[in-house]
């Protein structure tokens, strides 16, 4: 017989949750109105939660609970509050993104189980083995990778009590999920809180291409690809579509529903995937599943290609539009007359509190069907604080109302006259009437989460780092006291040699290790780290992280971790002996400054870099300038070096760029440049990061790179006069981001 394998639906809201569970869905994921990636969609409130679980349960129906965000610190107590409140629900798992709140979860609220969101980009083998310390008991799998990457990482799954989930339906984001950061430069609007306004699906300017919509691929479909998922060990197949609405949500799991028992049932795909063209969609591709990464990955439209798709198969006319969109309108009436019949409201109680002076209370409870009492183990008195009122005792019980029940009468006639018992006893008795209301599982009492204290003064100078990737910049490293990085390339298995030979001879030189390293080249990158003479590293990639730690490697987190809270930094510490960590430059200046190390760790911040915006595994040239090969091949990777601009209608400019053994990334028209948090923090961050590599933006410099190491050496010692001359001799920055935060 064949390994089941799950389906997991979106849930925006309630209707389409309730369509998910009607279509079949083994399990939904969906939002609150706090804390969740999806702050376009209606998502649920907490009240509606309860109604929701027991409807999904009673239909064999799992729900995770998406708090898939980076959460700052000032967050973090209502963060706590509300994980209170989820431990003594019945949610089957909760969706995280931030690293601190993997911590704090795992430490504070072992009943609940954690899943690793598609936010962190999960792509290598270490990552995995990452998340799994962290306490993830699944992790979603980027969506780049191609079937025989995704069965790799399935195998380390397995043998580690991991369960893999992917992405088979719905949007494809052309950059990797997590380190995309062009709506929160452009408008604020940060991919990393939900708040993606999707820029990458603007209007452009016709490129040389032919193209309006350079940025635009067709949408996830993975429909005919089952069997391969099934038989790569995937656990979890993933529809994506929080923002869709009921109907839509409905035919897809209906059609993947079909398609999977199908395949289990009868051992056959069935090969007709017209239903799900009926509702919106891009156009479909299954792109990166097969390895076949290009062209056709692309749609010059970002409208549903519904109707164009039955153009194509059809002779269609206008009157065949109209049927469709009378079918459309009938099957969405179907759906919804059936999702309305489903009650998601609480169940009402009926409360009679009987007792006199001498005897035990008595608390009777009554539900639909069925009727306890709870008995106090002292008796009523005569004398006491508080004497039993109705709405004394409405509040001792309010907690009733915090899950799926709601006190709907409240009796308290039988009790005779003025009597008075214990708070506490009163309390025990709500405690007996929740643990019962709750089948007879104990009730989690509330944690206070502990704080950290401000942190100490950082009483050492700080230091001055510096970005290159080149050879030709290694005389810098001559020139100066500062700290070098070397950025290594996505594709470090075919530069493997080179770049040992590089680190042998120039052994004061730091390895950078870059944010996506998959397949081969994360292996070689592996291997590099045992083959160099480094003291220490700095790494995006939590892969490399983890092979660090594993070693006995000195490592600091670079800024594409998005460490944004001091549970961050501790639970890289703790877990991990991470030496150090970059903040976020998403973060603004208050952001930051709430941020408390841990003793013994470096603090630190970029103050000067070209900023990107993206990185894509896809070919980002193909739209913009054209190319002569359909399709990204390794070679593609290795040699291609072009650059090429794309502007929107907002007439904001773009920067793409391939560079040598790198993926394609963009960057900002300008770069960041922050003179002001030296002089804002003094004695807080442990050193500073000023990138020199040659990354062609508007930002233009009137001196040489020598020279502006000098004036950076010398605003890091606070320099006032430094600072003027910096912003006299570049030109076209930006530093919104410090001003305005996430």
């Amino acid at each position: 017989m064949r390994r089941k394998i799950e389906l997991l639906a979106p849930g925006g809201d309630v209707d389409s949750i309730k369509a998910a569970i009607v279509a079949g869905a083994d399990a939904v994921y969906c939002g609150l109105e706090k804390f969740n990636a999806r702050n376009r969609s209606e998502n649920i409130s907490f009240e509606n939660l309860q109604g929701i679980l027991r409807l999904a349960h009673k239909n064999n129906c799992e729900v995770f609970l998406t708090l898939n965000i980076i959460i700052v610190e000032s967050e973090i107590p209502a963060f706590v509050t509300l994980l209170n409140k989820l431990v003594n629900t019945g949610v089957d798992g909760v969706i995280i993104q931030d690293l601190g709140m993997f911590a704090l979860i795992n430490k504070w609220f072992k009943s609940l189980k954690i899943h690793a969101s598609t936010q962190l980009t999960t792509h290598n083998k270490g990552q995995v083995l990452f998340l799994q310390k962290l306490g993830a008991t699944r992790v979603n799998l980027s969506r780049e990778l191609a079937i025989g990457e995704i069965k790799e990482l399935a195998a380390v799954g397995v043998e580690n009590n991991v369960l893999t989930e992917v992405f088979v339906h719905g949007s494809y984001c052309i950059s990797f999920s997590g380190i995309c950061y062009m709506s929160s430069v452009q408008g604020g609007k940060s991919g990393n809180r939900g708040q993606c306004s999707q820029p990458c699906r603007d209007k452009y300017l016709t490129t040389a291409a032919g193209n309006n919509f350079p940025l635009n691929v067709k949408d996830n479909s993975a429909y005919f690809n089952l069997k391969e998922l099934h038989d790569a060990g995937v656990a979890s197949l993933k529809i994506e579509g929080r923002i869709k609405g009921f109907e839509y949500v409905y035919t897809i799991v209906d059609s993947w529903r079909k398609q999977i028992q199908s395949f289990l049932e009868n051992g056959f795909l069935l090969d007709d995937d017209s239903e799900l063209y009926r509702v919106f969609n891009r156009d479909f591709s299954n792109g990166y599943l097969k390895g076949k990464i290009g062209k056709d990955m692309f749609i010059d439209d970002p409208m549903s290609y519904s109707s164009k798709r039955l153009e194509e198969i059809t002779d269609y006319s206008f009157s065949d539009k109209l049927k469709l969109y009378d079918e459309k309108a009938d099957t969405r009436a179907k759906i919804k007359q059936e999702i309305d019949q489903l009650n998601i409201g609480k169940i009402p109680l009926t409360i009679t509190v009987s007792g006199k002076a001498g005897e035990p209370l008595r608390i009777e409870v009554e539900k639909p069907d069925a009727l306890f009492s709870v008995s106090s183990e002292i008796n009523l008195a005569e004398n006491g604080v508080e004497a039993l009122t109705e709405k004394m005792v409405l509040k001792r019980l309010k907690a009733i109302n915090e899950t799926e029940y709601y006190i709907e009468h409240l009796n308290i006639e039988g009790i005779s006259g003025h009597v008075y018992i214990p708070f506490k006893e009163l309390t025990a008795l709500k405690k007996k009437l929740l643990v019962t209301l709750n089948d007879s599982k104990e009730m989690y009492a509330p944690v206070a989460v502990p704080m950290f204290k401000k942190q100490k003064k950082v009483e050492k100078a700080p230091t001055l780092s510096v970005l290159i990737s080149s050879k030709e910049d290694l005389a810098l490293c001559k020139q100066s006291t500062a700290v070098f990085y070397f950025q290594l390339p996505n594709g470090v298995k075919n530069s493997f040699d080179e770049l040992v030979d590089l680190f042998q001879k120039n052994e004061k030189l730091i390895p950078w290790f870059p944010d996506v390293l998959i397949g081969d080249d994360y292996d070689a990158a592996i291997e590099f780290l045992e083959s160099i003479p480094s003291a220490f590293i700095v790494t995006n990639n939590t892969g490399v992280a983890f092979e660090a730690y594993k070693r006995g490697i000195r490592w600091i987190a670079g800024p594409f971790m998005n460490t944004v809270n001091s549970f961050s930094l501790r639970s890289l510490k703790e877990n991990f002996n991470c030496a150090g960590a970059f903040i976020s430059n998403e973060l603004s200046k208050t952001q930051i400054r709430s941020i408390k190390k841990p003793d013994d760790f470096e603090l630190l911040y970029s103050i000067y870099h070209p900023i990107v915006l993206m990185t894509s595994r896809q070919c980002l040239l193909q739209q913009v300038t054209g190319c002569a090969k359909n399709e990204l091949d390794r070679a593609c990777i290795q040699h291609c070096e072009k650059t090429a601009s794309i502007t929107n209608l907002n007439d904001a400019t773009f920067i793409i760029e391939k560079s040598k053994g790198n993926l394609h990334r963009i960057y900002n028209e300008t770069n960041f440049l922050n003179t002001e948090i030296i002089m804002d923090m003094p004695n807080f961050f442990s050193g500073f990061l000023i990138d020199l590599r040659e990354i062609k933006t508007r930002t233009e410099t009137e001196v040489s790179r020598s020279e502006l190491l000098v004036l950076f050496e010398e605003l890091k010692k606070g320099n006032s006069e430094a600072k003027t001359k910096l912003k006299e001799h570049i030109h076209y920055t930006n530093n919104t981001q410090y001003l305005k935060g996430i």
